[in-house]
């Protein structure tokens, strides 16, 4: 029970936590992550971009903190989710006992909480809670007062707008921390809960925690038991859609690139972004994936999103917005994060956000065709959208861009770019075509053409290999898109002159880099391979007869992902270790196509 015995914990100061080691939780608005360790080490609320309360991932515990865990340094800890949901249950086993967390953030609208339930299982098991709550990105160490009554403890923390009241086991303030001590007894349940309001208002009030954990597993469960998944690899796919909801903003339908902020690329490096905005390839591909398995809702939900946050000028068009469509994400670092592992800066908000990136519209024009095919009719309004895109696409057609990955270097005409540029007007064509819809289809075949004749006299090298960009002869992961999208097969001879260029340049580790880094990309310091790129490698190898390559290095993939299923951005093969930030939208499509694609090429059982 409860009790008042506060004294210092027993176990180690944390050092730097593996990403791998993270867990995510997810109420579709915002994301929390908790390592093996039981310290919830990432929480922004109430929404994904909202400023860190829990910041410890970006420094040290002193950035803000939950810990939760067994008062034994040689307590054990294995962890699953529950079913298929985003409920994290812990199992700590020590010497005296053995007892279970449940950690949840509440599904429910209006309630933006963090729960945290330990059980009993068998014997008594002495557990510490110890919290530091700081607010913005840990630049406001907030009031905290005592606020509960009677068995009823609650401490009440304000800073600026942001106010959280956590109840639950008894808190008592050392420095400028809160711990707590209590015993777990055999089939005894105690619950500290956590919840967010504006510090204007009235503190969030208590609410039941048996109810809200029990609609929230039905609800991860029922939206789980849709997807239409098969083969292989079935359970991942299925987990790798779930991620891609959990990163779904449940009202705005806004899909973050990934639930945090400045992991590094290379560890103690400075390439380090905010990944937590809506990307319109990234939101676009995931469109596509969530067509694929069954869940045409979501195409409606993004396809409303669309229209309201480029709604206005074609011109003005972004690669990327805020959550619900916001336009102004100005990227600034901030100094009261060092960094994970000391990689500095930390960067909150994206300077890629004003940036060109040719193939944006044509990653749009590519998913809103495969929603068309799906069943999804057009408005009036969603045709005119797509319309008015290609015409300014015409306006930019001879404009060099700064490519999928966002080159912070010169503009060029990077192939890929080009190759998207030729799949948006295709699409344009095909949807006047086949699908009945009105458009200036002539002038969108002859600059489908032109791109398409541009891209066989300048973006191949002698040598037969397509090229990453019109001035040099080297190549880029992103050319695995290419067949992808209908602009060859994937047999044809510049694919597979393509391929064996990336084995040759890009694969050091038997992973594939996304390009050498030259300066091409105007930034410093190095990179690991993104996961993404070995997975379109998995779906080129499958589609060109080269199976057994693809179903290797498919091992070797599915292999580096966490013990719940979870991918970051990139894999250091020398560390073995993941880097960049997580969970990772795009990592988990790539997987989601990858697999798919060995489904697709099987053999014929009969």
């Amino acid at each position: 029970m409860p009790g008042d015995d506060v004294g210092p914990t027993c176990h180690d100061p944390r050092v730097t936590t593996p990403i791998e080691d993270y867990a995510v939780l997810s109420n579709c608005r915002s994301a929390a992550l908790v390592s093996t360790a039981g310290s919830v080490d990432w929480l922004c609320l109430p929404r994904y971009d909202s400023g860190s309360m829990f910041g410890a991932l970006l420094g040290d515990e002193s950035h803000g903190s939950w810990s939760l865990r067994p008062d034994d340094p040689d307590a054990r800890a294995t962890r699953r989710y529950d079913g298929d949901t985003f409920v994290l249950v812990t199992r700590w086993e020590t010497a005296t006992g053995v007892a279970d967390v449940y950690d949840a953030m509440p599904i429910d609208e209006g309630v933006e909480a963090l729960v945290r339930r330990v059980v009993g299982v068998s014997g008594a098991v002495d557990f510490v809670s110890e919290v530091r709550l700081r607010f913005d990105y840990a630049r406001a160490v907030p009031w905290v007062r005592q606020v509960g009554h009677g068995d009823a403890h609650a401490i009440l923390a304000v800073a600026g707008p942001d106010a959280v009241v956590l109840r639950g086991p008894r808190l008592i303030a050392v420095d400028t921390a809160h711990r707590g001590r209590w015993t777990t007894q055999a089939g005894r349940a105690v619950d500290s809960v956590l919840a967010w309001g504006p510090s204007w208002k009235e503190a969030p009030a208590a609410f039941d925690v048996e109810a809200a954990l029990e609609r929230t597993r039905e609800w991860w469960a029922a939206w789980a038991d849709r997807v239409q998944a098969t083969g292989d690899h079935a359970a991942l796919v299925t987990r790798s859609l779930m991620v891609l909801r959990a990163l779904t903003h449940s009202e705005t339908g806004g899909i973050v690139a990934a639930a945090t902020t400045s992991l590094p690329e290379a560890f103690g490096g400075s390439r380090n972004w905010d990944y937590r905005y809506v990307w319109l390839r990234d939101a676009a591909l995931t469109l596509s994936a969530y067509i694929e398995h069954g869940y045409l809702d979501a195409a409606h939900r993004w396809r409303n999103w669309l229209l309201r946050a480029i709604a206005g000028d074609p011109a003005d068009v972004q690669i990327m917005y805020g959550i619900a469509g916001e336009r102004d994400l100005p990227e600034r670092e901030i100094t009261s994060l060092p960094g994970y592992g000391g990689a500095a800066p930390v960067r909150i908000g994206n300077g890629a956000v004003d940036q060109y990136q040719a193939d944006v519209i044509g990653e749009v024009m590519v998913a809103l065709e495969a929603a068309r095919d799906a069943g999804v009719e057009e408005t009036t309004f969603s045709w005119s959208l797509q319309r008015a895109l290609l015409d300014q696409l015409a306006a930019w057609v001879d404009r060099p861009d700064l490519g999928i990955w966002e080159m912070r270097g010169d503009p060029h005409f990077f192939t890929h770019s080009r190759a998207m540029v030729w799949a948006a007007f295709d699409r344009g064509i095909r949807a006047v075509e086949h699908g009945g819809h009105e458009g200036e289809v002539d002038t969108w075949r002859a600059l489908r053409d032109r791109v398409r004749a541009q891209i066989d006299e300048r973006g191949v090298h002698a040598g037969g290999w397509f090229t990453q960009h019109f001035e040099t002869d080297e190549v880029d992961a992103s050319l695995l898109v290419l067949p992808q999208v209908g602009f060859c097969a994937y047999d044809d001879p510049r694919m597979l002159a393509t391929v064996a260029r990336m084995e040759q340049t890009l694969m050091p580790d038997g992973w594939l880099l996304r390009y050498r880094t030259t300066g091409v990309d105007g930034l410093s310091g190095d990179e690991h391979p993104f996961l993404v790129c070995s997975f379109w490698l998995v779906g080129q190898y499958a589609h060109s007869g080269r199976r057994e390559e693809a179903t290797a290095l498919m091992h070797r993939l599915t292999a580096v992902v966490n013990d719940l299923g979870l991918l970051s951005e990139e894999y250091d093969p020398t560390r073995g270790r993941q880097a960049g930030n997580t969970p990772q939208a795009l990592s988990h499509l790539a997987l989601v196509g990858a697999a798919d694609a060995l489904r697709r090429t099987a053999p014929d059982p009969t």
